[in-house]
């Protein structure tokens, strides 16, 4: 299979499956012809902590141990026994250009190794969306990852699937058009792997739980060798599997006890990849409701 030169992520916290009830053209324009779910599985707890941690480390929170207080206070360590996705990229990749681009910074802070040379940012993501459009026509990286927090802000503050907070995935989705036509702008649609992926849902003002609106999230894909196809079964720490794969780097031996990052079922034609593995009595976790809210960007009634 060709394999790409750009692997570019637009994260949207506390999007969960919501985003199919939200007015969605961009998300419905992009993805048309790619691999899309809504009911990719969360990690467990349902926190961002050990959502974006499962996803740019491959393995479940059982393992990588990170929740929203460590990474808000201890940075990624750059020796860890479980790299992120960046360190596996720069050691095959020497030369790779890397971005981390998060509204809530202790994605880059404490899950993210320092020593990387990674070009960083954060600020609330309507500012944000303006710096990575730039960043991608300029820089046309190798792998970026973004985050977007005002979704889960405004499920925080108005509960999700509210009429608020399907309004700010819809702006989210504009966002995701910048992002994309940044892409078409710097003429490398024909070699980038363009993902969008939600870390959780909520439930009333909160997360943390097992419910299906809480546990279940979107992810979507688009690229020169995707398949259309809604697929079937998928974690979010597949993410880790899916850019490796893309980027043509080996991913580490499946162990339910380390690496369980897997490339799910239909997004590329490819018979050499390996049966997908159910994983869900891996959930581990003990559930919870969120107390902390760990998002930088709280919106208001005014601003909703």
């Amino acid at each position: 299979m060709k394999k790409y030169k750009h692997v570019i992520v637009i994260g949207v916290d506390g999007a969960g499956s919501f985003v199919k009830q939200a007015d969605t053209p961009n998300f419905d324009r992009i993805f048309a012809q790619g691999a899309y779910t809504y009911h990719a599985l969360a990690s467990r707890p349902t926190d961002s902590g050990e959502c974006w941690g499962s996803m740019l480390l491959g393995v479940g929170p059982d393992v990588h141990k990170l929740h929203n207080e460590h990474v808000s206070t201890y940075p990624y360590p750059v020796d860890a026994p479980n790299p992120s996705l960046f360190r596996r990229i720069r050691a095959a990749m020497p030369d790779a250009e890397l971005g981390s681009f998060c509204d809530w910074n202790p994605i880059t802070f404490g899950m993210v190794e320092s020593n990387l040379g990674v070009t960083s940012d954060t600020c609330r993501d309507t500012e944000l969306i303006g710096r990575i459009c730039d960043y991608i026509r300029e820089k046309k990286p190798t792998f970026l990852f973004t985050q977007l927090d005002s979704v889960d802000g405004a499920g925080h503050a108005h509960g999700y699937g509210s009429e608020k907070h399907l309004q700010q995935i819809h702006i989210a989705d504009e966002m995701l058009g910048q992002a994309y036509q940044a892409v078409l702008d710097a003429g490398i649609q024909d070699d980038t792997l363009f993902m969008m992926i939600a870390d959780h849902g909520g439930k009333g003002c909160g997360h943390g739980g097992w419910s299906d609106s809480e546990k279940l999230t979107t992810f979507a894909c688009v690229g020169p060798t995707v398949q259309r196809c809604d697929i079937e079964e998928m974690n979010i720490r597949d993410l880790a599997a899916i850019t490796l794969y893309a980027l043509g780097i080996e991913a580490p031996e499946f162990s339910e006890t380390g690496w369980t990052s897997q490339v799910p079922v239909g997004i590329f034609a490819d018979d050499t990849l390996p049966e997908y593995r159910d994983i869900s009595h891996l959930a581990g976790g003990v559930p919870r409701i969120s107390r902390v809210q760990h998002i930088t960007e709280i919106v208001t009634d005014e601003e909703a």
